[in-house]
């Protein structure tokens, strides 16, 4: 597996060198969405430009109506995971954006792109300049497996196979080769069948999405013709949901490849358990019975249950990986709480790929912010982070990776009535009036950082969607930083 912090170190040195001043032009004139208006009312600071940081600040704006809120966000682009993470074929999911939008055009909130927060502005510096500062930077780096054989190539994080067909700067040179027969995704979770959805879908429904070029191209020319996803527990744990599971039978042109097997006692269960995990069961259990002696179809997808990887399996090359060796699990308990347990016995299974789709984690931002390194998030208590006043935080650093997209929105509005309460009740001193980004504009400026304000954004969002408009697609996203750069201060 690749290391992440590697690219994300290469990705904030590129974009230092592209904000200095000379590089790419002169500093703007101030423009609406630059820097937030002066006044005595509440000024907020909210430290990334994903779902967690709009629907904060969203609630903010809705709650008073003397707040002010600036958004800083290490890209150039807003949206975040919704942007990057959210499957080309689901476009209904990203909907969401034009609420954000809304949100960012609001006439308190002023978005700063191409600023990272922990390297030109430190988390102490925009303490002093708000009333109050909200983390919602998310988790930006992969779990590892921890086996041997997982840094040979052809073993990717799904975080990363995902971001280069969704056009993250930091993925688009991932370039992983789709020469081969059958691919192992580890986990079994909504990003798991993403992967494997878009591993097998036919092209001409990919062709009308969003998914980038560059990632077309290699999926014309793939040569996998089955997915196996595997799980450490059994079919009663699976952590997708239902709407996924569906998309997978309905493909076009594929069969499940389950194993009757796995199933075998799982029907005496189904009375006792919670409704959407019946509804899940049974629609497994039937597509097992389904497929057994069905037409036999150019691609297969399957999930393979009570299994852990022990070992990535090189070739003959020793460089490329060629295979994996599964633990063999037995469950202790039951439901939900059940636990994996090696029985000691192994398997290995053949494959030109392994995608280890089991979690992404939070990263430390800056020295003098609290970090939780076992659970990868900042100590918080509702939100409030522990031992640090006038700090908050809010979506996937605040509780960890979990959850969709309405999960965050409940989370971080949560955050938002907290930061409220303490405001009203003085925990939040509003009697000092604060610089906000008036002062944060003139150091950065000072230290050569040029941000992006939301009005720049949108000239590179024109500019991606008439690039789709002329290929038949919804837009086509730029890859490189450099060239958003070009097009915002164009």
């Amino acid at each position: 597996m690749r290391n992440i912090r590697g690219p994300c170190i290469a990705l904030r040195c590129m974009l230092q060198a592209s904000r200095r001043h000379g590089v790419l032009g002169v500093v703007p004139s101030p423009a609406r969405g630059v820097s937030s208006a002066s006044g005595s009312g509440p000024k907020v600071c909210i430290v990334g430009g994903g779902p967690a940081g709009f629907y904060t600040a969203q609630h903010l704006l809705k709650a008073r109506d003397d707040v002010t809120v600036d958004v800083y966000e290490r890209l150039p682009v807003p949206f975040g995971l919704v942007r990057f993470g959210v499957a080309p074929d689901h476009p209904e999911v990203k909907n969401v954006i034009n609420t954000f939008t809304q949100t960012a055009q609001h006439q308190r909130c002023f978005f700063h792109g191409n600023v990272t927060v922990g390297t030109d502005i430190t988390v102490e510096e925009l303490k002093k300049a708000y009333h109050a500062v909200v983390l919602s930077y998310g988790a930006e780096a992969n779990r590892f497996m921890g086996v041997p054989g997982e840094d040979l190539a052809g073993v990717f994080s799904a975080r990363d196979f995902v971001g280069w067909y969704n056009g993250l700067p930091n993925n688009r040179m991932l370039n992983p080769d789709l020469n081969c027969d059958t691919v192992v995704i580890l986990g079994q979770g909504n990003v798991a069948l993403d992967v494997a959805r878009i591993l097998l879908s036919p092209l001409d429904l990919l062709k009308k999405t969003d998914i980038t070029q560059h990632a077309l191209d290699a999926l014309v020319a793939s040569q996998v013709r089955r997915v196996l996803i595997v799980g450490r527990r059994g079919p009663l744990q699976i952590a997708c949901t239902i709407k996924e599971v569906r998309e997978m039978i309905n493909l076009p042109d594929t069969n499940a490849d389950m194993l009757p097997a796995d199933f075998e006692g799982v029907s005496e269960t189904l009375k006792d358990l919670p409704r959407p995990r019946k509804r899940l069961t049974e629609l497994l259990m039937k597509t097992v019975k389904t497929e057994v002696g069905g037409h036999e179809a150019d691609k297969r997808w399957g999930f393979r249950f009570l299994r852990s990887p022990v070992e990535v399996l090189p070739g003959a090359d020793g460089k490329r990986a060629a295979g994996i060796r599964l633990a063999v699990n037995k469950l202790e308990g039951s439901g939900e709480d059940a636990k994996a347990v090696p029985t000691g016995q192994t398997e290995d299974l053949e494959c030109g790929m392994v995608i280890s789709s089991i979690g992404y984690k939070s990263l430390p931002i800056d020295p003098c912010v609290p970090f939780e390194p076992h659970g990868a998030i900042l100590p918080n208590d509702m939100g409030r982070v522990l031992d640090t006043a006038g700090l908050y935080c809010s979506g996937w650093v605040k509780r960890g990776p979990t959850g969709v997209i309405a999960t965050t929105m409940n989370d971080s509005f949560d955050t938002a009535r907290i930061l409220l309460k303490d405001m009203n009740s003085g925990i939040v001193d509003l009697s000092v009036n604060k610089p906000g980004a008036q002062e944060i504009g003139a150091l950065l400026k000072e230290r050569g950082v040029r941000s992006v304000s939301f009005s720049e954004w949108e000239k590179i969002n024109l500019e991606e969607v008439q690039r789709g408009e002329a290929a038949g697609k919804p837009r086509e996203k730029l890859l490189d930083v450099r060239e958003m750069l070009t097009v915002a201060w164009s």
